[in-house]
């Protein structure tokens, strides 16, 4: 698997990214267009890298100073069926499936941060879905709540900010997490407190016996393992940019349940249904920032060294 580089080089840096980029062992199809970039005034520099290697020539660009005065972009290629690209795989250590490009983690953190429209939307949306799911004790609709939340992704960028040490990535995180909760479970209750007034919805609803979704307010020593495990598998499924396995990590975890289940306990005043509800939600969000942390703390530590090793470990090619 090859990634795509784009770089914008400013004529005094333009010999050196091209030896860099012409040089370097796991590249290929490197194209110079010189003189053609006109804001910011340069050379445009293209090339194919392998992934395995893409935060080796990325942290070379760096150092050159590109990213002050040019530009980078990354890009991933649908397919690449031509020789060299199955040699530049062959040659570079580890596989592709494994590496871990540490500009994409962050740009991902900094996009998944920013409060939008959409991302309350989905957030309001997953909120009714569980409601409905408490009042109806139905699993499938706990089920397409949790699929549909957005949640997670902040969390995710929140971790990353913790790692490198960015400060206004963890404040913007969490400030998203907290006031998109709180907006969602505020209008959520507003709706069930309508659904009350017209008959909809009766205290008796809420608090009956709900064997199938009770697993939802009722934290115990399995909501944190459960937690815990959903928090590094979403921040590994992230950063290797593996989307199918977000789905196993969307389902497991029962935030939003959590707080649908609160909104409808703010709407009758239960108090007993509130306090559950919190305490499976801090749970949630507690023990999710805390593995996934650590498994990127553990990823920039010790992963570039294990995957140089993978092939021997684990690969049983003919």
């Amino acid at each position: 698997m090859l990634v795509h580089l784009r770089v914008i080089t400013p004529p005094d840096l333009a010999a050196p990214v091209r030896a860099l980029l012409v040089d370097h062992e796991h590249t290929t199809n490197v194209v110079v267009l010189e003189g053609v970039c006109i804001d910011p005034p340069g050379d445009v520099v293209e090339c194919d890298v392998a992934r395995e290697t893409a935060n080796e020539i990325l942290a070379a660009l760096r150092d050159l100073g590109l990213p002050e005065v040019g530009g980078i972009v990354i890009s991933t290629p649908t397919a690449t069926p031509f020789a060299a690209a199955g040699r530049l795989e062959r040659l570079a250590p580890g596989e592709p499936e494994d590496a871990v490009i540490w500009d994409a983690v962050e740009e991902a953190a900094e996009r998944a941060s920013r409060p939008t429209v959409t991302y309350h939307a989905f957030l309001v949306v997953a909120t009714v879905l569980a409601a409905v799911a408490v009042v109806t004790d139905s699993p499938v609709l706990v089920v397409g709540a949790m699929v549909v939340g957005p949640e997670f992704g902040v969390v995710a960028a929140a971790c990353t900010g913790i790692l490198f040490r960015r400060p206004r990535l963890v404040a913007q995180s969490l400030q998203l997490l907290i006031f998109g909760f709180a907006f969602a479970i505020v209008s959520v209750a507003g709706l069930a407190l309508l659904a009350r007034a017209t008959g909809m919805l009766t205290p008796e609803l809420v608090t009956q016996p709900r064997p199938q979704t009770g697993f939802i307010w009722h934290p115990d020593r399995w909501s944190v393992v459960v937690a815990l495990v959903a928090g590094a598998a979403g921040v590994l499924a992230l950063s290797t940019e593996k989307a199918q396995a977000m789905v196993g990590v969307f389902i497991s975890v029962t935030t939003i349940p959590a707080a649908g289940n609160l909104a409808l306990g703010l709407a009758v005043w239960d108090g007993a249904e509130m306090r559950g509800s919190l305490t499976q939600f801090g749970v949630n969000v507690g023990c999710m920032l805390l593995a996934g942390t650590l498994t990127l703390a553990l990823q920039k530590l010790l992963w570039n060294r294990l995957f140089r090793q993978s092939h021997r470990l684990f690969r049983w090619r003919v």
